[in-house]
């Protein structure tokens, strides 16, 4: 959920509503400048307040969550953004034309899991795997990768290593792939859902076509 957004709607539905509670208070209720303007304040804080909480509960129910998934979800996908940050910002700092292509193909994938679970946040159960296991190894192969290829001399051992984190990478890479097609899956299965309807609709209208069209000849 956007809280830019949710503070928007709420400023904008707190803002009149305070603005009309001081004339009421001073004129139509008798009251002194300084205890409208207190009621004022209160009045629209209230109101942002009960804006914030209906447009959380329609949020909830639009994505099928209660306020302790939800509460769950939000705290390992904001503990997320850092790891995220760090990952990409140590795959793209890795020195090694080679491997460019694919460690752009995975910085995009990373990014995409996080901003689907953000933006979806029911998907998380789909990308389990990614945030609790497949993230934490592909920073700490990436920031260890940087930091040894920073190293001034180098020797065979420190070259195998390199290179072995490399191939391991590239098995990541597959395995984060597997995480976005299984966080889009059902996506993917109501896309297939919509091209056999759509194949079926066609079907029945040339055949009736075909039907219509044979009865005008006889």
């Amino acid at each position: 959920m956007n809280r830019l957004v949710t503070s928007i709607a709420g400023i904008v539905i707190s803002g009149p509503i305070a603005v009309i509670i001081w004339p009421v208070c001073v004129y139509g209720f008798g009251q002194t400048i300084i205890l409208s303007t207190i009621w004022s304040v209160l009045g629209g804080v209230l109101a942002f307040g009960a804006s914030s909480i209906y447009m959380t509960a329609r949020f909830l129910k639009k994505h099928g969550l209660s306020r302790k998934e939800y509460r769950y979800i939000q705290g390992n996908v904001k503990e997320a953004k850092s790891k995220v940050f760090r990952a990409c910002k140590a795959l793209l700092s890795i020195r090694h034309i080679p491997s460019l292509k694919e460690r752009i193909e995975l910085v995009r994938m990373i990014r995409k899991i996080y901003s689907l679970t953000k933006k979806e946040p029911k998907r998380f159960y789909q990308a389990e795997q990614f945030y609790f296991s497949h993230l934490d190894s592909t920073l700490e192969l990436a920031e260890k990768y940087v930091f040894l290829a920073a190293q001034p001399k180098k020797n065979k051992e420190l070259d195998l290593s390199l290179i072995e984190t490399r191939r391991t990478l590239e098995k990541l890479t597959k395995t984060v792939e597997e995480d976005l097609y299984e966080v889009i899956s059902n996506d993917i299965q109501e896309l297939d859902f919509e091209i056999d309807v759509a194949k079926q609709t066609i079907k029945n209208t040339k055949e009736s076509s075909l039907i219509t069209g044979s009865k005008k000849w006889k």
